[in-house]
């Protein structure tokens, strides 16, 4: 029988976000995790054909952490429910797991997407354009009537995604982590942005 492995994939991915999470994209290299894990490259190279893919794998563990409970969040059967569920989920997914959060902070490319294996690539384009979905779902469950379909998709763009995402961003960047009540503020702020307004005149 061969010897079990000593790093397991999931062990070298762990320590690549923790570079991540540190340094940026830029901390992670082949030699880097190597070393942080105390692995030989081989046992690297053995699991990643080079940096690309390596960095494919951070990102990825990274944003279908998040995806996890986004997707349920934003099938809530409520649109307005969805929504100010998915902005407070934001909130508190990032302030429990920061290091995968500082990671999603940056963009896609940043991780040399391009250079990614094409089954990354597909899991990439996959797992976005399902959350597309769902979140053109909930526009149309809030869009109000007249109201035109580009401003609906920004109205829920800006509640659900741009919003939350600045909030975690600047606590995160502050270095004193995501507070509790971030997670109420903007569910709140959601709430405030989506909910029906009554007519007037």
């Amino acid at each position: 029988m061969g010897r079990p492995a000593r790093f397991s994939t999931d062990d070298l991915v762990t320590v690549a976000v923790a570079l991540a999470a540190e340094g940026g994209p830029a901390a992670v290299t082949m030699a880097a995790v190597a070393r942080a894990a105390g692995a030989p490259s081989g046992s690297l190279y053995h699991r990643f054909p080079n940096r690309p893919a390596l960095l494919a794998a951070v990102w990825l563990h990274a944003l279908e952490s998040f995806h996890d409970g986004c997707r349920a969040a934003l099938s809530a059967p409520r649109p307005l429910t969805a929504a100010v569920d998915t902005a407070r989920y934001v909130l508190e997914w990032s302030g429990s797991h920061p290091d995968l959060a500082r990671i999603l902070l940056h963009r896609s490319a940043d991780f040399h997407e391009a250079g990614w294996p094409e089954a990354d690539r597909a899991r990439l384009g996959s797992a976005n354009a399902e959350i597309g979905e769902l979140l053109a779902a909930v526009a149309r469950g809030l869009r109000e009537p007249g109201e035109p379909w580009d401003r609906a998709r920004e109205r829920v763009a800006l509640a659900v995604v741009e919003l939350p995402l600045a909030l975690v961003r600047r606590h995160l960047r502050s270095g004193r982590g995501v507070p509790e009540d971030a997670a109420r503020l903007a569910a709140d702020s959601a709430d405030r942005l989506l909910a029906p307004r009554p007519a007037t005149g």
